[in-house]
């Protein structure tokens, strides 16, 4: 307690240097800290669940022919056939159950109000697996899933149950309207618990059983050529996963071969090897099963090493200024000495300083976590920040209090013992406490100055690098114009709407946008543009010859008329789809430059004929050929695409919708939920949003990552600049009587600005190679998050060494004219 008081008095001596080196530590803990908040959630924190380390996902890659369907939980190489799962779940020996479970979309009505939400289906072991009791009532269990459609229940996530309905307790057994369907409430999961695929968080778990209703259409409970479950387990006491692997391949690949096999037709002989060969993957499950972790895996290292970094750079500040102060305290450490007092307790007091010093850095850093996360959660779209904690929890506490305690013992302990060890017989005669300095600290100073450049080129390199990319994406061409174009979606289907029913509500529609006043244009698609959505299916298309294992897959979309004029896409033959083009009218279809070009159309596309699958009946014309342009993804390629009326589908139950306006974008989506409510009320609107959000959102990622590198740099790179002059300040100052002398005997005031510029010129050229080579390794690993452009790329490796040479020179510039300015009498006296 003695050596905290003294090290507070010993701080607050100097108030001045003392709040930069706070805000310097605070800036560079803080960031670290919201980061890791970011890294913890996505790709470290286990389930709240009885022991996580038990569980285990479950994924099938290899050929699946036949329909799959995947979402965020996870690739369609994990995704099982309904039957496969029930046969796995009896057979196996090593778990103490199998879950299967899949994301729905969710109409969730209650007492005449209507909400928007994902819902998650569930087996009647999924609650069991995971070990999870209820926060009311009881959970789904496996007498809630014996048979499809027989299972109207429902249970509630924790938060939803607080926030629709206030927590009661009497909710279990009301009725919950979801997709249309009355749900009996039988109970309420527990708090913390927000299901188990990351980047989701459902407001209601119902019946695996109940897919068919909850998604009206669905029809593959039967079909084992339908992949669309996902599939966890949790491993029986003293079972290591290995066993398990080997017991579940046997058992699958028995599957496979004796019942799967016989029902593939139309497989070449080497994809039906490759096809009874599949084997069954069993990996680690304790942080759930999402596709988000592995794609947030590059970007948050990444931030993660330039955060870490940037208090690298902070560090080093610090430690030269405490190799300062300690200089000039060396009287006072030599009296201690002379006086009986050990270098231990010397080293012991300076750490405790140090340390002391980095735990204010890292209480203010609390605030700068928090206002990063803050920043972040701007830089988000708004549904998925909402699936983000932007809050410091126990994990993150922990990690700052490591990382405060560490950076103090990383920047103190070489000042600590630099300055514990002065030479007694100098120090005593002199007394003067003025700065001088042994070869050792001159050279650990002029180090962690050229540590810092290497650190600065290095993030600047990478900020130079994320903005070039940044600004490739900004002019990629998206072969459509998004200006004054609003979007949204509406899924009828979900409140109960017959298909009927919803082709005369989206007529209606139609007709309602097409009269607001300055609609230019209104149409209409069932997978929204710029989304990340897919829909895709194998095509025959006449004249081209497919073999086998011929890809004849290709995207298609379901659209409206006056789809392309409204997006501005060129039609370059044929025509656009009209309202004739609906129910008993002939099959139509209008493809993209990508697909005509795949099947070998050409321009010729117009009047050829396709269908979807391979029965052989060609019974879809084209009419159309659009020009290419960008469909689910600004940064992926064009797929093969093709287009068919959304009047022709008489199953369809959701769609979106795009409206052109001549006025201001912004001003005609906030009329639209008024308008909407005029038609149904209780019709939720799906993602509302201009056009150019939309476009921002698809590449938010990129933004994000740009923006705070780019932040992270110049951070890094004023530190560096205070650095620099902290170093060259110094050193001018012990060399104060020799400056004068050489001036006194006829040096040229220029001649001592190149002696100090010369210095800045060896860091800058040592340490600005060693930072873009790090930048060229790093680089070389990030291209995956680079678009049309290069890790190693010379224009941003060239503008971060300028900037980084034009920051050392402005820093070493004032040392240096302040060397030229001395003056030679007072100098000579200067002690």
């Amino acid at each position: 307690m003695r050596n905290i008081r003294l090290a507070f008095r010993t701080l607050f001596r100097t108030p001045f240097v003392t709040a930069v080196a706070i805000i310097s530590l605070a800036l560079g803990i803080g960031a670290n800290a919201a980061i890791f908040s970011l890294f913890n959630q996505f790709l470290l924190r286990p389930l709240p669940v009885a022991a996580p380390q038990a569980l285990v996902n479950l994924a099938n890659p290899g050929p699946k022919p036949g329909s799959q369907s995947c979402n965020n939980a996870g690739g369609c190489d994990s995704v099982f056939s309904y039957p496969m799962f029930r046969d796995l779940e009896q057979q196996q020996t090593v778990f103490t159950g199998i879950a299967a479970h899949r994301l729905f979309d969710a109409n969730l009505a209650y007492r005449g109000t209507t909400a928007k939400g994902d819902g998650m289906l569930v087996s009647g072991s999924y609650f069991p697996v995971l070990g999870l009791r209820p926060g009311q009532g009881r959970l789904i269990d496996a007498s809630d899933d014996k048979a499809p459609g027989q299972s109207n229940v429902v249970v509630l996530s924790h938060a939803y149950w607080r926030q629709r309905f206030d927590g009661s307790s009497t909710v279990v057994g009301e009725t919950l309207i979801v997709n249309g369907q009355p749900m009996t409430i039988i109970g309420v999961a527990p708090e913390g618990f927000e299901g188990t695929t990351l980047g989701s968080r459902p407001r209601v778990y119902a019946p695996i059983t109940m897919r068919n209703l909850m998604q009206p259409g669905f029809s593959g409970f039967d079909r084992r050529q339908t992949y669309w479950a996902y599939l966890f387990a949790r491993l029986k006491p003293g079972v290591p996963i290995e066993q398990a692997r080997t017991s579940m391949n046997q058992l699958y690949h028995g599957i496979i071969n004796n019942v799967e096999a016989s029902l593939q037709k139309g497989m070449s002989e080497q994809t039906m090897v490759r096809f009874k060969s599949k084997t069954l993957e069993v990996e680690p499950g304790a942080r759930g099963q999402s596709s988000v972790s592995a794609e947030a895996f590059a970007p948050l290292t990444i931030l993660l090493c330039v955060t870490g970094v940037v208090l690298l750079s902070a560090c080093a500040n610090i430690a030269n200024l405490l190799l300062a102060r300690a200089t000039r305290r060396s009287a006072e450490m030599a009296i201690r000495l002379s006086i009986g007092a050990s270098r231990t307790h010397l080293i012991a007091q300076l750490l405790t300083e140090s340390v002391t010093l980095a735990a204010l850095g890292g209480l203010a850093g609390l605030l700068v976590a928090n206002w990063t996360l803050r920043l972040i959660a701007a830089l988000l779209p708004a549904d998925d920040a909402g699936m983000i904690a932007f809050a410091i929890d126990g994990r993150v506490l922990l990690f700052m209090a490591a990382t405060t305690i560490g950076t103090g013992l990383l920047f103190g302990l070489f000042p600590a013992l630099h300055s514990s060890r002065p030479n007694l017989v100098t120090t005593l005669k002199g007394l003067s406490g003025q700065p001088g300095g042994s070869r050792s600290a001159k050279w650990f100073r002029a180090t962690l100055a050229s540590a810092q450049i290497v650190m600065s080129v290095f993030l600047l390199a990478m900020a130079a690098l994320f903005t070039r990319s940044l600004l490739n994406v900004g002019r990629v061409d998206l072969g459509l114009n998004p200006d004054n174009v609003v979007a949204f979606g509406v899924s009828p289907e979900l409140n109960g709407y017959k298909p009927e029913q919803s082709r005369a509500l989206f007529e209606r529609i139609e007709d309602e946008l097409t009269g607001q006043p300055g609609v230019t244009g209104v149409s209409a698609a069932l997978v929204p543009l710029l989304s990340g959505s897919n829909w895709g299916s194998n095509v025959s298309v006449q004249g081209f010859q497919a073999g086998p294992d011929a890809d004849t897959h290709a995207n298609y979309n379901e659209v409206g008329p006056a789809y392309f004029s409204t997006l501005g896409i060129q039609l370059l033959a044929g025509r656009e789809f009209t309202r004739s083009d609906g129910q008993g009218a002939p099959k139509v279809a209008i493809v993209n430059e990508q697909f005509a070009m795949k099947f070998n159309l050409g321009r010729d596309a117009v009047g050829k004929r396709i269908e979807r699958g391979n029965s052989g009946k060609l019974d879809i014309e084209i009419v159309g050929l659009a020009k290419n342009s960008k469909y689910s993804e600004v940064k992926d390629t064009i797929p093969p695409l093709f287009f068919t009326p959304y009047r022709q589908d008489n199953g369809l139950g959701s769609i979106n919708f795009y409206v052109r306006t001549a006025r201001d974008a912004e001003h005609m989506a906030s009329t639209l939920p008024a308008l909407m409510a005029r038609i149904d009320p209780n019709l939720p609107l799906e993602n509302l949003r201009t056009l150019r959000q939309q476009i921002r959102e698809n590449i938010v990622l990129d933004r994000l990552v740009t923006t705070l590198s780019a932040a992270f740099a110049g951070l890094a790179t004023l530190l560096v600049a205070v650095g620099l002059y902290g170093v060259l300040a110094y050193m001018v100052t012990q060399r104060t009587r020799e400056i004068g002398l050489r001036m006194a005997l006829g040096a040229a005031p220029g001649r001592m600005r190149a002696m100090v510029l010369r210095q800045v010129l060896w860091m800058t050229i040592i340490g600005g190679a060693s930072g873009l080579l790090l930048a060229w390794i790093v680089g070389r690993q990030a291209e995956s998050l680079l678009f049309e452009i290069k890790g190693h790329d010379p224009i941003a490796l060239t503008a971060a060494t300028l900037l980084l040479c034009i920051v050392a020179f402005a820093a070493g510039f004032i040392p240096a004219y302040r060397a030229s300015r001395i003056d030679p009498m007072r100098a000579l006296r200067y002690e």
